[in-house]
Formats: C-alpha cells, structure tokens, sequence
C-alpha cells in the first residue's frame, strides 16, 4: 500500500487523474453519459454484497444492521411530521419544524435502506410515506439556516427516494412527480447559488445535496453545477478553499465537530460523483484526503502543524487551532477509508484508525452514514476511468 505522503506527514506523493484542468474552463470534468441508478450512496452492487454478508451473518456486517434496525428511526411504528412552512434560525433557533425535517428525511433514509437490504415491503411502504408526507405538504422552508438545512439534509431525503424509485417498492409515479416538484421549486431554488462567505460546511452541504438532486432527477446541468462548484468555487466550500495543501480546514480554528461536517459532506459528494463515473475524490493530489489525515490525527490526540487561514472575503481568519470538540467523532470515516485504502492502495492511517475504533459506524443526523454496513469491504467493481 503507498503513503499519501513522502516524507513526514504532509509531503503529498500522488497524483491521480483528473478530469480536465483545474485552470480550464473546458467543460471536461463530467461525461455525456446516461446516470447511473441507484447512483448515489448505493449501487446495485454494494448492496447485493451487503445482503450476502448479511444471509452469512457476518461481522462487522450483522453488527451494523443491527444498529441499524434497532434505531428508534427504522420502527415499522415511526410517524412523520410534515410540516408546511419549515422555519430553521441561526443555530436552529427558532426550530418551526426544523428538526422534523431533519429527523423524518433520517427515518426515509433508513427505512429505505432496510427494504434494500432485507426486500421487506413494509419498510418500502413507510419510506414512502414519508417521502409523500412532506412532499404534498411543505410549501416553503426559511430562516437563516434555510440553506444549510436543505443542504444537509436534501442528500438525505434524496438517497431514499433513490432506493426506492430504482426498486421494485412500485412507487406511483404521480407521487414521485410531486416529489420531484419539491425538489426543484422548494429544495433547489435555496441552494443553487451556494453560500460562499459562510463558514465552508455550508458549501460543501449543498454540493452534495445539489450532486444528489441531479443523478435523481437526471439533470445533467444542475449535477455539473455542483461538480464545478467542488473544483472551482470561489467560496469557502470549494475543496482548495475548504482543506490548504496539508489538510488543515478552514474551520479547524473553529471547532473540530463543524471541520467534520464539511469534510463528510465533501466525502458524501465524491462517492456520488464517483458512482457517476467522475473523480473528485482524486482531485488536487487527494486534498480530502489529506484533511482528513489532518482532522483524524488532531483529534487522536497528536499534534499537528497551523497557520492562520483567512477565508473567503476574510469573514473568518482563526489564529490558532481549536481544541473544541476534540476527540469527538462524526460517522464519515468509513466510506472514506474504504475509497482510499481499497479502490486507491493509499495509507491513511490516522483515518483508518479511527474507523477501527468506531466500527460499527452508526448515524447522525447531520450525516448520511451507516458506513459499516454500507462501505466496509465492498468489492472494486465500480473503477472510474477519468
């Protein structure tokens, strides 16, 4: 297995291809291809691996969709809360159906997941029901989190639907045009123009929930919207603005939970990508991988080098690194491990072992996650060529 870097902890040695010049403005980076589906989170493939494991009852595998099925998320029993007018303020406060949002988009997700997995009707059912829920209901989402709300927790909702509309779960197709309409008149119409001077988890949020929304609703420009804003963005969600050449984030001088989300978001945005057919993950000499290197070993407790990082427009210049949440670990390890380690053959040791204290990978609600059961030992069979 080679290092990710040559010599000490930041000397980056590989370079993988990409998919055009950074400098370019030639539209190279995407192909004109048909969309892969499902083609987020979740190919055929991996699931049909995960449900061997699963009939083996092998570890860390029946852990995991144990964790899974005992969520109080996943019951048969759960109820959604659809609200028409969702209100999320700064810090969630005021929350006028916020948290529903989020949590109900958490439940789709599992239960969709679950019926994958294990061809149990009900769980398609209840997916649906949500997903129906909300989309027959809300009119409009606001407030000062209104962006990083639908940014968060649109890849979520989306995955679901993706779960579901590429099954056999006969979900009608008026009820998935409806869906579809939420999506473009309530979701889209917030994130389009991203965030730029907010802190760069808000970036990275609507990326992935923009790349998400393409591959569901087949929209080539809207999926190369968010691929170019990834590569070339001038905010602070943009990979090159979010991680510096080795790893450290520009919210790392915030507090070490806030550096996790983005770098999950970002995560959750190259594996869809990568079912796509498109590398991010490679992008800039594997610069998400060197940040999260970077975040992994401060968090282990190691010390690692900082220097002031002015960010976009200069609303945020931290002096010095944040010990605030220190050593507490979101789930987004594991897709990640797995993407490098496995397709790519490079050593991430710092991330690996937090993935090996963490496994089995639970859920957060600011995350779509279940790594474990999802990631974990998946075989190679979806190599990109760029």
């Amino acid at each position: 297995m080679r290092s990710i870097f040559s010599s000490g902890f930041f000397a980056v040695l590989l370079t993988l291809p990409l998919m055009g010049d950074p400098q370019s403005d030639e539209p190279d980076i995407v192909r004109a291809e048909p969309f892969v589906h499902p083609g987020l989170l979740h190919s055929q493939e991996d699931l049909a691996f995960t449900r061997s494991k699963l009939t083996e009852q092998s570890e860390p595998w029946q852990a995991a969709w144990t964790a899974l099925c005992q969520s109080e998320q996943s019951s048969l029993d759960y109820t959604p809360r659809p609200r028409a007018h969702v209100i999320r303020g700064a810090r969630n406060n005021p929350d006028q159906g916020s948290s529903d949002f989020t949590q109900n988009g958490g439940a789709a997700y599992n239960h969709a997941l679950q019926w994958a997995l294990s061809g149990k009707k009900a769980h398609a059912e209840k997916a649906m029901e949500i997903l129906n829920a909300w989309s027959s209901t809300l009119e409009s989402i606001g407030g000062h989190d209104a962006k990083l709300l639908v940014g968060m927790d649109g890849v979520i909702y989306c995955n679901a639907a993706e779960l579901i509309r590429h099954s056999d779960a006969d979900w009608p197709a008026e009820e998935q045009a409806r869906f579809e309409r939420m999506l473009r008149e309530i979701f889209y119409p917030l994130i389009k123009d991203f965030y730029p001077s907010a802190n760069g988890n808000w970036d990275a949020a609507m990326i992935q929930t923009m790349l998400a929304m393409g591959v569901l609703l087949d929209d080539r420009p809207m999926f190369e919207r968010a691929l170019h804003y990834f590569r070339d963005g001038e905010g602070n969600g943009a990979v090159n603005n979010y991680l510096n050449e080795f790893g450290q984030c520009q919210e790392s001088g915030r507090d070490q939970l806030h550096v996790q989300m983005g770098l999950g978001f970002l995560g959750v945005a190259c594996e869809i990508a990568w079912k796509q057919g498109v590398d991010l993950y490679g992008f800039s000499n594997n610069r998400l991988a060197t940040g999260f290197e970077y975040t992994a070993k401060y968090n282990l407790g190691e010390e690692v080098p900082f220097k002031r990082f002015r960010s976009y427009q200069g609303r945020y210049n931290y002096s010095e690194i944040s010990d605030r949440g220190r050593g507490r670990f979101r789930p987004i390890y594991e897709r990640i491990v797995h993407h490098y380690t496995k397709r790519r053959d490079l050593e991430l040791p710092w991330s690996v072992k937090v993935a090996e204290q963490q496994r089995p990978e639970g859920a957060h609600e600011q995350h779509a996650s279940w790594g474990t059961l999802t990631s974990f030992g998946v075989p190679l069979t979806d190599e990109v060529t760029p």
